[in-house]
């Protein structure tokens, strides 16, 4: 059956981890019909997290996504992590939603998910509307929660007067439509106790309507009674600039309120047509079904039967089966074989999808999250742009001879998940898997072991120091070997001193008279590169900014060779820079933190403790940022530091920006524990 865009609702579910998303996904879809019986997450049975993963830890840790059709609308629902660990989730799921509901808990103030959901949403200015959930429970608050939601952000509208008894919602009035609706049941007339009440809240209702529309204004100013569908139509458009957010609420679990959302939904939600995708020059791309398809993925799964699935948005046209399109990211065709809806990890075999919808297809051989498929021209949208990585552990194969397996399943999961990176340290050689926080690495290493039958194993990375030395000093080295046979020898005097001039290392030749004879001066020179690899302090970290200067030695007619050099070199290298004040050096980094204003202190109190230089504060989107300056040893796990100081209200970004000399009452620790690491290898 063909459906239009303008017949589309794209929601994402979005809020806390735990405040019930994952269950009103699950309501939403029973009351509309697309399921015939209705799932729980603590039975592990619900259509949204059917990963094994999802299913132990009772959260979702993937986007998922499910239609059902309510009242000759289509909805599409992606059910979103709350967890901050899976961050980016939302992120892609938000680029092709065309509005958000912020599931929030009613328990009497405002969770740390919904004030991060909700500001995002305001910024990059997407619908949304928050539904507060659990009303139904003894020691629910709706209004004290709504109130402390409204104190941060003011644009907060309840279009319900909550029935309440003691602090427990028992029914309530629209206060668009004037229905009353009573959880015992019953309904009928709006009883007198809710009467003033529902008359204030449907006068603040009336009035944000009537600001939409010039005619509604005029309508709203002669004292004239706007009707239900002007209200609707005006609040919509209200809504749809990022004027207000309405509040609902209900019980998702008792299945409470879940008919009156699904009627804000399709009523009062944007579809694809109000809310069309723009380019990167902000051109609109209207979701006109006859036009050339453009279909954006916005997430990968690796389905066990089907295998590999791009779940996408059609940005316009109409996909069908057989067609080619072209990856604009990667530059290659993709044969269009058979479509699908998705109602969790059911597929369901479908003709085409239309412009606005979203869909998913098996098998895209060249394509990932985040491309853009066009069936003819070039088009290019907006990148999501996710967070970075911050947190970083080392990865070795549990097993030995398990590096292959552990490292391909690492790119396999690549596929899913785009928020983490697996990289080489240069300086360790340590391969190292980077992501949000703890949570996230563990579920990847889960997964590892239950899909690819290979277990990694997660350890602090190794710091990268390195050594130079602070003062110049002259060495010589001799290498004498006379076995029997041809003998070796070599000797060299080389000054060393600190200023290379690529920062690394600096031959210099200055013989004279062939005291070295100049077929083994590149001798020296191989010898040196050799030595700087390990230090004379630690001989497990690099030298660096290292001049050495070759200035005089000697050798033998018969036994100077060039290894008998290269021996010389490295024994002059040790002798010299043990007398020239060797040092250890650390990576600084520069943090930018972003807190809001009430954590400064602590922030800055903690950085004190990291050995961190504040390099300054400033006020931005109302939050403040901290710059400082911190040895990489004190952030490794600053992650989940900072999410435990600020209640997951802080982020940060990282950027390496030069090394440091080591604090003398650390460097005997970190001596100790290359010795132990070399004594282990």
């Amino acid at each position: 059956m063909a459906v239009y865009a303008k017949d589309i609702r794209n929601i994402a579910l979005i809020g806390h981890s735990g405040e019930g998303k994952t269950t009103l996904a699950e309501a939403l879809l029973y009351n509309a019909g697309a399921l015939d019986r209705f799932g729980k997450v603590d039975d592990g049975n619900s259509t949204m997290d059917f990963d094994p993963e999802e299913i132990s830890r009772r959260i979702s840790i993937s986007l998922s996504v499910a239609n059902c059709t309510y009242k000759g609308t289509k909805l599409n629902i992606i059910d979103v992590p709350g967890y901050f660990d899976f961050e980016c989730e939302m992120l892609e799921a938000l680029t092709v939603a065309d509005s958000a509901i912020i599931v929030t808990s009613a328990t009497g103030s405002m969770s740390v998910g919904t004030e991060k959901a909700l500001e995002y949403c305001l910024e990059h200015k997407i619908p949304s509307v928050l539904f507060v959930n659990g009303i139904d429970k003894e020691n629910s608050n709706f209004q004290a929660t709504v109130d402390a939601i409204k104190e941060r952000f003011g644009k907060v509208s309840s279009i319900i007067v909550p029935e309440l008894a003691g602090h427990k919602m028992t029914g309530y009035v629209n206060a668009v439509t004037g229905e009353y609706v009573s959880f015992a049941g019953t309904g009928g007339a709006i009883p007198s106790a809710l009467q003033g009440q529902y008359e204030e809240a449907r006068s603040a209702i009336v009035e944000i309507a009537a600001e939409s529309d010039d005619e509604l204004m005029m309508k709203f100013f002669d004292g004239e009674e706007l009707t239900a569908e002007e209200i609707t139509r005006g609040f919509a458009t209200t809504l749809l600039n990022g004027a207000t957010v309405p509040v609902l609420a209900g019980s998702a679990l008792q299945r409470q309120g879940i008919n009156q959302l699904l009627d804000f939904i399709i009523g009062t939600l944007p579809s694809p047509e109000s809310r069309p995708t723009s380019d990167v020059n902000g051109k609109e791309i209207l979701p006109d079904a006859n036009a050339p398809v453009i279909l954006r993925v916005f997430k990968t799964i690796a389905d066990p039967f089907v295998g590999r699935l791009s779940i996408f948005k059609v940005i316009r046209g109409t996909l069908k089966s057989g067609m080619t399109l072209k990856n604009l990211t990667s530059g290659t065709n993709e044969k269009i074989s058979q479509v699908y809806y998705m109602k969790g990890k059911k597929q369901e075999p479908a003709d085409a999808a239309c412009a606005g919808d979203i869909a998913a297809l098996a098998k895209l051989s060249a394509t990932g999250t985040g491309d853009v498929l066009c069936e003819s021209g070039e088009v290019e949208l907006k990148a999501v742009e996710l967070p970075r990585p911050v947190y970083s552990r080392a990865v070795y194969a549990a097993k030995k001879g398990d590096e292959d397996k552990v490292f391909g399943g690492l790119s396999k999961l690549k596929d899913e998940d785009i928020a983490f990176t697996v990289t080489k340290d240069p300086e360790t050689g340590e391969m190292l898997l980077s992501g949000l926080g703890d949570t996230q690495l563990d579920v990847i290493c889960k997964k590892l072991k239950s899909k690819y039958n290979c277990e990694a194993v997660l350890t602090d990375p190794r710091i990268p120091y390195r050594e130079t030395i602070r003062k110049q000093v002259e060495a010589e080295g001799k290498h004498k070997k006379q076995s029997g046979g041809a003998g070796q020898y070599g000797h060299c005097k080389v000054r060393f001193e600190p200023g290379a001039a690529d920062g690394v290392f600096e031959f210099v030749d200055a013989v004279v008279g062939g005291t070295v004879p100049r077929q083994f001066i590149p001798s020296v020179e191989k010898g040196l590169r050799q030595a700087i690899q390990k230090g004379v302090l630690t001989q497990l970290y690099p030298m660096v900014n290292l001049k050495a200067t070759l200035f005089d030695g000697s050798s033998h007619p018969v036994d100077s060779k060039d290894i008998a050099f290269q021996m010389a070199a490295i024994l002059a290298y040790k002798a010299g820079c043990e007398k020239a004040s060797p040092v250890l050096l650390e990576p600084i980094y520069e943090l930018k933190i972003t807190v809001p204003a009430d954590y400064l202190g602590d922030i800055m109190g903690d950085m004190n403790k990291r050995r961190g230089r504040i390099m300054g504060t400033e006020m931005v989107g109302g939050k403040q940022v901290v710059t400082a300056e911190v040895p990489l040893s004190e952030i490794l796990k600053y992650a989940t530091d900072l999410r435990s100081m600020t209640q997951g209200r802080g982020k940060y970004e990282m950027q390496y920006v030069r090394y440091e000399e080591v604090p003398a009452p650390s460097v005997p620790k970190i001596i100790e524990d290359a010795k132990k690491l070399l004594e282990e290898e």
